[in-house]
């Protein structure tokens, strides 16, 4: 069988998904042929498998550090929230059907075969599998039929470590608590734990590593300090929108609505990297600061009711003043569809709203339909006839005048629409600001200098790190028993 270790949290967001990305790289630079693997996520982040359909953007992230192709084996299930209570289930990379929380507990025992012959796949001719787990173990109450960590780790037999986030405080507690509570056969899986997101002098911990070995048995393999480098890899899901502050002022300031079901907001990071760039996540209760000069409308996994809670949050008439005032808009994906007249939803896709108009700064309207467009995709912007690729996850077909002045060229094909004074603009294509050289027609347009900044090199740059740190802080022991 393929060398396996499965990463399971205290909680979630302890910083699972870095640790693994940085195992995977560091493994890859010692010449193992690794791969990621994550039973089941849960994320309105999501990428176009190298292999076609959707996966977490996590472990699209984590087989880039892994240097190998992604794949939609790398994570089986993907749930999409789309309301407070259901979400989507993507299987394989396809859609599965929709749940809500109840029903999908009675499902995960059906999952499950799908998840071990994934778990096959991911192994075959791999030296080594880094499993990251979801959520924490210590929640016993959804243990039965459980996929996402334990259920998993003792069907598959892979060996876990369980990591805790001491930035939050309380992580012997939250370490010893898990011991306390799992069931004699999920503990046993645990080969002992990490500290994450260590601040100061780490021998001030001495006496806490000797409580937590004392109550538990389990040796740590690691105290690992806050990874600077982190901060410069897309994130994993929403959770990390909660903790994004206003960037440091520059030159070009850029609006971004946060709304409930925002999807795909990696898309924002090579502008959040740009130096003279201030981009600003706005959350509800707070205004559309009035000084930006751009606007962006992320994607949303459900566009009806997030155009419904911009309203609420007033929104659109800030929009509105902006669009007055002269600034720019650009809409993706469903931030694209909500800039039109209207959208239509006449099977129920989305849920019982059935038509809902739109913010009517395009002369657009966008209609959904069942078929669900997934794929990668090159693209040369029609402003700039600049090169772009990215990737198009979405349900709907959009029409109308001002599809004639299109985006870009998608695919061999017309994408997007773009006013006719050219200041509102919006297209289906996710990853469009990672284009160095589109990115840099863009900002140029303001008035910025434009400098190109390799933002996939930085990306590269920052895993490279973190896998350095990685080597520095954990036990040497157990990385060469684990590494070889």
């Amino acid at each position: 069988m393929t060398k396996a270790i499965m990463l399971q949290g205290t909680g979630s967001d302890v910083g699972k998904t870095v640790l693994v990305a940085g195992l995977c790289r560091l493994a890859a630079n010692r010449g193992l042929k690794v791969r990621p693997f994550k039973p089941q996520n849960m994320s309105n982040n999501a990428a176009v498998a190298d292999d076609g359909g959707e996966i977490g953007r996590a472990q699209w992230l984590q087989s880039l550090a892994a240097r190998v192709p992604s794949s939609v084996h790398m994570n089986p299930v993907l749930l999409k929230p789309q309301s407070e209570t259901g979400s989507q289930i993507v299987v394989q990379g396809k859609v599965w059907g929709q749940a809500k929380g109840r029903d999908y507990q009675r499902l995960k025992p059906q999952l499950l075969d799908y998840v071990m012959q994934s778990f096959a796949h991911v192994g075959e001719g791999a030296d080594l599998v880094v499993v990251e787990g979801a959520g924490s173990p210590a929640e016993i109450n959804l243990r039965p039929g459980d996929i996402a960590n334990m259920g998993f780790a003792t069907r598959a037999g892979v060996p876990v470590v369980l990591v805790g986030d001491i930035d939050r405080g309380g992580v012997i507690a939250s370490l010893v608590g898990t011991h306390t509570i799992l069931a004699a056969d999920d503990r046993a899986m645990i080969s002992g734990y990490i500290i994450n997101k260590f601040r100061g002098d780490v021998s001030l911990f001495d006496d806490g590593l000797s409580a937590v070995g004392r109550f538990t048995g389990w040796p740590c393999f690691g105290v690992v300090p806050w990874l600077k480098a982190a901060a410069r890899l897309p994130a994993e899901d929403s959770v990390a929108l909660e903790r994004l502050t206003k960037g440091e002022a520059g030159a070009l300031k850029i609006a971004v609505p946060v709304l409930p079901r925002i999807a795909n907001f990696d898309d924002l990071d090579p502008l959040k990297a740009e130096p003279d760039v201030e981009l600003v996540f706005v959350k509800a209760g707070e205004p559309l600061p009035a000084d930006a000069q751009l606007v962006i409308l992320p994607g949303s996994k459900s566009t009806i009711s997030d155009l419904a809670d911009l309203r609420r949050q007033g929104w659109d008439a800030d929009l509105a003043a902006h669009v007055r005032r002269g600034g720019h808009v650009i809409g993706i994906c469903g931030g694209y569809q909500m800039l039109g007249r209207t959208v239509r939803d006449p099977l129920g896709i989305e849920g019982s709203v059935l038509e809902t108009e739109g913010l009517g700064l395009l002369d657009i309207e966008t209609e959904m339909a069942p078929e669900k467009t997934v794929r990668n995709s090159t693209a040369v912007s029609s402003a700039h006839a600049e090169p772009l690729s990215g990737y198009q996850i979405h349900l709907g077909v959009t029409r109308g005048a001002d599809c004639s002045r299109p985006f870009a060229i998608v695919d061999g094909a017309p994408d997007g629409a773009v006013s006719a004074d050219g200041r509102i603009m919006g297209t289906y294509l996710h990853g469009l600001f990672a284009g160095d050289a589109f990115r840099a027609r863009l900002l140029q347009g303001f008035g910025l200098s434009g400098e190109r900044l390799d933002y996939r090199a930085g990306v590269e740059q920052a895993l490279d790190e973190v896998a350095a740190e990685l080597e520095t802080y954990l036990d040497k022991s157990w990385l060469d028993r684990l590494l070889g």
